[in-house]
């Protein structure tokens, strides 16, 4: 079972990418004004550049998907606390959490990633 499904329950969608280029947000439409656009923060883009509350987390499932030594560690869960990606659970060793780490940092968005709830072995 691959990370979108096990964490969000959701099969990868059509045309998904780590880093999509987010879409414009329509704002309030104000009399005075012409219709203006808002940018998504980077870390609520979603797989495809909609607004997505949890989008940086799943970008990063997604990235652990697409990697083959990343795509049987079941005892992890991502989260995010807005930029901070969030990694909890178990990993296997330093290096595959290490690796975790170097994909997660690699999403756009992500400004840290935390690891004080991981635990190894």
């Amino acid at each position: 079972m691959g990370w979108l499904k096990r964490l969000f329950g959701m099969e990868k969608p059509e045309n998904a990418q780590v880093n999509p280029d987010p879409q414009p947000v329509p704002q309030a439409v104000s009399t005075a004004a012409p219709a203006a656009t808002q940018s998504i923060p980077p870390e609520r883009v979603g797989l495809n550049g909609e607004y997505d509350q949890s989008g940086l987390a799943k970008r990063v499932a997604l990235a652990f998907d697409q990697d083959d030594q990343l795509d049987d560690v079941d005892t992890l869960w991502v989260a995010q606390t807005t930029g901070t990606v969030v990694l909890k659970g178990k990993v296997p060793s330093q290096e595959i959490l290490n690796k975790m780490v170097s994909v997660a940092r690699s999403v756009s968005g992500a400004t840290g990633v935390d690891t004080g709830q991981v635990t190894i072995g």
